[in-house]
């Protein structure tokens, strides 16, 4: 993993809905490493930690040059809070591109659905498709009109391909119906609210598309700014108690245990950790579960989420 960082300096902040800024900032020292659409960086915030933010291919930004979209989170943690108050001029710190993301590579045609923020790696996903020439089908989905941001720079470029979908009226995204329309051979791709992406995966799948076919980034929600804290999970199968240290996962500790742990994604988006919870009160940290099953507290995704009691009993 590429540990090195980037110091960005603010060069423009533009207001595009009302709970939406870009941000365009400039590399100092040198030009912004290269990157590929789905790329997203790690913006460190001053209280500790960082972000995750998509990459945007924005209509004539200039070469060497990022751009991000950022929402304010109205129970912000402080992530967005803080990229909201950024000004011209003001310099943070971040992780160089990294791409969980990646458009594929062959020349099948490309199926893209966007809800809200999510419209950041789809937007660059639809400008790297439009130069090469592609096949491809944009659905950008809002609750009401003045919702959508970069609609006016995606109307001018991508406008033969753009679909707008409001919640509000007859417009309202029928994704069976946009999977019908596309090519059996498309790629979809689908990025925004966990409701929207699990919509648009359990659509694709019903509709026979193969699952290497289905791509998907979760718009997330800030997590705790809360320091993390060691906690011990104990193995309801053996009895065995582990230590889980404070900058260590549960898959981490239980791994360096000698465990042999089932696991995907290691970021609370793919449901393989999945485990039961016999005991105590799981720190929830993931977006598969419902509020009912976290509540519930008889399940939880061992890559990311915590406690907060001080033992975990977990069915394992």
């Amino acid at each position: 993993m590429d540990t090195r960082q980037l110091r960005l300096r603010v060069q423009s902040v533009s207001a595009e809905t009302p709970t939406i800024r870009s941000l365009v900032f400039d590399v100092e020292g040198g030009a912004a490493p290269g990157w590929r659409a789905g790329a997203h960086i790690r913006v460190s915030l001053p209280s500790g930690g960082d972000r995750p933010y998509s990459l945007m291919a924005l209509p004539g930004l200039p070469e060497g040059q990022l751009a991000l979209g950022v929402l304010r989170e109205r129970m912000s943690s402080g992530g967005s809070a803080f990229m909201h108050a950024l000004k011209v001029g003001d310099v943070v710190t971040a992780s160089v591109p990294v791409n969980n993301f990646p458009l594929h590579e062959d020349a099948s045609p490309a199926l893209l659905f966007a809800g809200g923020i999510g419209i950041t790696p789809i937007l660059s996903m639809a400008a790297e498709l439009e130069a090469r020439g592609a096949t491809y089908r944009l659905h950008y989905a809002g609750r009401a009109p003045g919702a959508l941001a970069f609609l006016p720079q995606l109307e001018a470029v991508y406008a033969r391909a753009l679909s707008i979908h409001y919640d509000s009226d007859a417009s309202c995204l029928d994704i069976a119906a946009a999977l019908h329309a596309s090519p059996a051979s498309s790629h979809v791709y689908v990025c925004g609210p966990a409701g929207m992406i699990d919509a648009v995966k359990a659509a694709a799948h019903a509709g026979g598309i193969a699952a290497d076919r289905i791509h998907y980034e979760l718009f997330k929600a800030e997590t705790s700014s809360a320091p993390n804290r060691a906690f011990e999970v104990e193995l309801k199968s053996t009895g065995e108690v582990i230590a889980v240290a404070a900058d260590q996962s549960i898959i981490e500790a239980l791994e360096a245990a000698g465990h042999e742990v089932l696991s995907d994604c290691r970021r609370g988006d793919c449901g393989i950790c999945q485990c039961g919870v016999i005991s105590g009160v799981p720190d929830h940290r993931d977006v598969i579960l419902s509020d009912d099953e976290k509540a519930s507290n008889t399940v939880m995704q061992i890559c990311v989420s915590r406690a907060k009691s001080d033992r975990l009993v977990l069915d394992l």
